[in-house]
């Protein structure tokens, strides 16, 4: 009987997790290293379009993701009093979406998981160091702390899924920083179940707000606007009923029903460039530590899904020849990862970028009449056109 073949991944969030299932998947042995004393999620809502559906439906969880979620569509696009910019038809694969709260997707995650023998989850451990192998040689070492000792382990192959500010990536790409994206955004899951569930996003001076259900009785709204990084309210929920007391009647009705105990915010980072590359020796990328984006394409939970299910399927199962761990196969699935995934995020990224500076980045005055003017005039078809090669998407 031969070897397992072990897998680290640093971090318990979406991609780690979803990697950790993935490779499990492929026939490896994993652990997962999570800094927080438990595995869970932060945040409030999400939308989920047709590429990152087809992603949990390679891992075997779409039907879980869909009994938590809410299946809808993207409405459009209107301005601060909820005239619309642009409308978008119900119908159709780059509309369709599902609306999740952020920790039952997690949830399905961790419960996905934990259901596999081959993955060990641990807790409390603060990677704080990689050392990346080769390839098609000597195995890679994740170390983390723990308990007040220093730890090591070994493995065939380590996925840094630790997020923006990725301990992984440091160690690996050390010039390569999380960038404040000028933005800053409040986010709440309130109790509604009559308003409309569609993906609704309003555009306004240096500012977005949107709202999206994620059950049957709850809705997702978000305020993101531009604003100085590090700043502190006094009281949130004031700031944020001011800030968007002039908008549509419906806006300040999502803000005014929010209780002060469920509203968050959180500065937005980014990388700016993305990392030069998504892999190093036997280390691999995924999710936010290898390609944050602004949240302007809403692609953030999609693409670290995606990058899972390529972890699996393009390096670590053809890297399995025979029983054995191919060093030659596993160095070229984690060039050929590099290459597919690094130029599709690299567009997601760019795409999101050109999105901000249009939409809600955009300043005041005459600029934003021009903009509304030009949306007004677009035919819908456009924006659909410009979606299907993000939502399009199929699994290797």
């Amino acid at each position: 009987m031969g070897r397992e073949f072990s897998g680290a991944v640093a971090g318990g969030g979406i991609a780690g997790l979803a990697s950790a299932v993935a490779l499990a998947q492929a026939g490896w042995r994993v652990a997962v290293y999570e800094r927080a004393p438990e595995f869970g999620e932060v945040g409030a809502g999400l939308a989920i379009t047709g590429n990152g559906m087809t992603a949990l439906e390679a891992l075997g969880l779409d039907d879980a993701v869909r009994a938590v979620g809410y299946r809808t569509s993207t409405a459009g696009i209107a301005d601060q009093q909820g005239r619309w910019l642009i409308q978008l038809p119900a119908a159709g694969q780059v509309t369709t979406l599902w609306g999740v709260q952020r920790q039952r997707l997690h949830a399905v995650l961790t419960e996905a998981a934990r259901s596999i023998s081959a993955i060990e989850l641990v807790t409390g451990a603060e990677v704080t160091g990689v050392s990346a192998g080769a390839a098609d040689g000597a195995p890679a070492e994740l170390r983390w702390r723990a308990g007040g000792k220093e730890h090591s382990a070994e493995a065939d192959l380590i996925v840094g899924a630790d997020g923006v500010r990725s301990a992984v990536r440091a160690a690996l790409f050390p010039g390569v920083l999380a960038a404040y994206s000028g933005s800053t955004s409040w986010r709440a899951v309130i109790p509604d179940s009559s308003s409309d569930g569609r993906l609704i996003q309003a555009w306004g001076q240096g500012t977005e707000f949107g709202s999206l259900r994620v059950s049957e009785d709850e809705i997702y709204w978000y305020g993101y606007f531009v604003h100085a990084e590090g700043a502190v309210f006094d009281d949130e929920l004031a700031a944020a009923r001011e800030r968007f007391g002039t908008w549509a009647p419906w806006i300040r009705g999502f803000v005014e029903a929010t209780p002060a105990e469920r509203l968050m915010r959180h500065d937005v980072y980014f990388l700016r460039q993305g990392s030069p590359s998504y892999v190093c020796g036997r280390v691999v990328l995924a999710g936010d530590a290898a390609h944050a984006a602004l949240p302007t394409t809403g692609q953030g939970a999609a693409s670290a899904l995606e990058d899972a299910v390529c972890i699996g399927r393009m390096i670590a199962a053809p890297a399995l020849s025979g029983g054995s761990l191919s060093g030659g196969s596993l160095a070229a699935g984690l060039v050929e990862f590099d290459r597919v995934r690094r130029a599709r995020c690299e567009r997601i990224s760019r795409t999101g970028v050109r999105i901000a500076r249009f939409g809600p980045d955009l300043d005041g005055g005459w600029r934003q009449g021009v903009r509304n003017a030009l949306l007004r005039a677009a035919p819908a078809g456009l924006l659909l056109r410009a979606g299907e090669p993000i939502v399009n998407w199929t699994a290797p």
